[in-house]
């Protein structure tokens, strides 16, 4: 015995459509039973506005629909029962428990556990006093201490919850829904809310909310016009929550400057509740262009204990925040380089670490350097084959540096000397790290005052903002004078 959907619709006679649908349920795994039960004679539960109307078409509550219909009113077809067929499209939905009552049509389909055709007795049918019993609960329900439609509408709101506890899964257990109001009121008062199963613990002390941004650079440059400069900002925010109460709701609201570069391919984490759909479409594979939703971006969500992941994305700066040029010529056993960055004039000038790294694998170890760098150390790994390039934590006034030199190698033995298919010759290339504190490319930033806690306490919140950088280039573009 079960119900595979339930409706309760309120009749609005001299209307456009004469009724409106206030509340429905529909079972999902009941109608997978009806489906294997029913077979060929199946016919799925419809929409509630294909329903409604042929509803109220059945039940004759249609303003236009008051002639005699022989397919409805002849005397063959007395309906004694409140059990009715809804012609739908060109099937027969059968059997509909429905009646009406105070104004508001209370229907509901039961399962019915054999082949439709030849139609079954309604006797051998038990779904169908089951549905009997749950509507007239719903209606008793409803019309207790009723006074108008305000209360109407609450008791409307509270049959989801209800309906879980006195009939799950579309299986009647107890049709007197005010006692099982009662009992959840009653659980409420005197338990504390459930814990989340993902949720291990809860947080006891001042509150906190630590939000982190960082972004990573990857940049390839080329001094080919035939090959496209490309680069691109990846990056995420971290949030780190420490909140009393065991579901603690959070809105994080990030930001853009006037001139920032809008955030694409936003991938939110799981406990994100609801994002705007402006969010979600904005993406890389698309052009650009002014149109693009610039922010603020809103992500509310249930946050869990550990820190996590808020959100990724992606995002086209105007240029790279370093330029450069490297050449490399070669001399039987030595070569001759020249590396010259320039650090763009929109770019913080405060690093925690710059640093170049130049690899010459596939030769043998560097047996001599001479060399003459306009700012910082050059540091030689001879058995590694690499130059490292120490910045330092900030570029000259000038913000161009230049690195110049003849490195000798010894013999080549592939056994000990680093490999690398792709470092060979014109495919040699210059990577630079780096990290600012304080700092995105993007402008992309998270208010502390935009940040809403719907809890108690009013938490600490702490930001931070961190750019990392890596350019890996084959040789890397001139410098733009």
């Amino acid at each position: 015995m079960a119900q595979r959907a339930v409706w309760l619709v309120s009749h609005e006679p001299r209307t456009p459509v004469c009724g409106t649908v206030r509340f429905s349920r529909r079972y999902p795994t009941v109608e997978k039973r009806a489906k294997v039960f029913n077979g060929a004679s199946y016919v799925p539960i419809p929409e509630d506005g294909p329903l409604l109307k042929a509803l109220l078409f059945e039940l004759g509550l249609l303003d236009n629909d008051k002639d005699f219909m022989e397919s409805r009113d002849s005397c063959a077809r007395i309906n004694k029962t409140s059990v009715f067929g809804l012609r739908i499209g060109g099937d027969e939905l059968w059997p509909v428990v429905a009646f009406l009552k105070n104004d508001m049509i209370y229907a509901s389909v039961p399962l019915v556990e054999q082949a439709l055709s030849p139609r079954p007795s309604l006797i051998n049918i038990s779904g169908i006093s089951q549905a009997f019993e749950l509507l007239f609960g719903v209606q008793d329900f409803l019309c207790s201490s009723q006074k108008n439609d305000d209360e109407l509408n609450t008791k409307l709101g509270q049959l989801p919850d209800l309906l879980l506890q006195t009939c799950p899964f579309g299986t009647l257990l107890d049709a007197n829904l005010q006692n099982s109001l009662d009992n959840i009121n009653v659980a409420s008062m005197t338990q504390p809310p459930k814990q989340p199963a993902w949720k291990t613990g809860t947080y006891k002390g001042k509150p906190h909310i630590s939000i982190s941004i960082n972004e990573k650079v990857k940049s390839m440059q080329y001094d080919k016009q035939d090959i496209a400069d490309l680069w691109q900002v990846i990056g995420a925010v971290t949030c780190k929550c420490d909140l009393e109460g065991i579901m603690p709701n959070v809105t994080i609201s990030l930001s853009l400057p006037t001139n920032g570069s809008p955030l694409q391919d936003i991938l939110a984490h799981p406990c994100v509740t609801s994002l705007d759909s402006a969010v979600l479409t904005s993406t890389s594979i698309e052009a650009t262009d002014d149109s693009a939703f610039s922010g603020p971006y809103k992500f509310p969500f249930t946050p869990p204990s550990e820190a996590f992941n808020l959100c990724y994305y992606t995002s086209q700066v105007p240029v790279p925040p370093i330029l450069g040029f490297y050449q490399m010529q070669e001399e039987e056993v030595q070569l001759k380089i020249t590396v010259n960055l320039k650090l763009h004039e929109s770019v913080k000038n405060n690093f925690e670490f710059c640093e170049a790294h130049i690899p010459f694998y596939n030769r043998g170890p560097i047996t001599h350097v001479e060399y003459k760098v306009s700012f910082g150390q050059l540091e030689v790994l001879r058995e590694k084959s690499l130059l490292i390039w120490t910045i330092g934590q900030k570029f000259p006034k000038s913000m161009a540096i230049t690195l110049s030199g003849i490195i000798t190698f010894g013999a080549k033995n592939p056994e000990k000397q680093p490999f690398d298919q792709i470092c060979i010759g014109g495919t040699a290339y210059v990577k630079l790290h780096f990290k600012i504190l304080d700092y995105t490319l993007t402008g992309c930033y998270a208010d502390q005052h935009s940040v809403q806690v719907f809890g108690s306490g009013k938490p600490k919140i702490t930001t931070q903002n961190l750019l990392l950088l890596i350019i890996t280039s084959g040789i890397l573009k001139p410098l733009l004078q």
